[in-house]
């Protein structure tokens, strides 16, 4: 059964930056696509960027564009999020996720593999 395993979350002041990462472990396949989506309470949950391994594509939210990079090692069991230029609307719990995806469909949160999240706070 595959897991998943994030870190790297903590609380910084606005304009700073983390970095997130995902470890895949235990999977029969290699998911293509790994993802991060993130909840504030009392929020949907929102999808922020995503990699899928085969074409190294990546698609971003509109929120975080030019300010988030993901990207994924090469043994495509770890993926990351660099975040910068960090706002207080930023504040969430993320969340990484895997699974064979389409491309345009990746948003939507329609996979069967979710981490325990890891919490970013942003302090105005």
């Amino acid at each position: 059964q595959g897991q998943l395993v994030e870190s790297g979350g903590g609380s910084v002041q606005a304009g700073g930056s983390l970095r997130l990462s995902c470890v895949a472990s235990g999977y029969t396949y290699t998911p293509n696509c790994m993802a991060w989506f993130r909840q504030a309470p009392g929020k949907e949950r929102e999808g922020v960027a995503s990699f899928y391994t085969g074409a190294r594509l990546t698609y971003y939210a509109d929120s975080v564009k030019g300010r988030f990079t993901i990207s994924q090692d090469n043994t495509e069991a770890r993926v990351y999020l660099e975040m910068n230029s960090l706002k207080p609307e930023d504040t969430a719990m993320y969340y990484c996720a895997a699974d064979n995806v389409g491309p345009g469909s990746w948003s939507r949160g329609e996979f069967r593999y979710w981490g325990q999240g890891t919490q970013v706070t942003v302090s105005s």
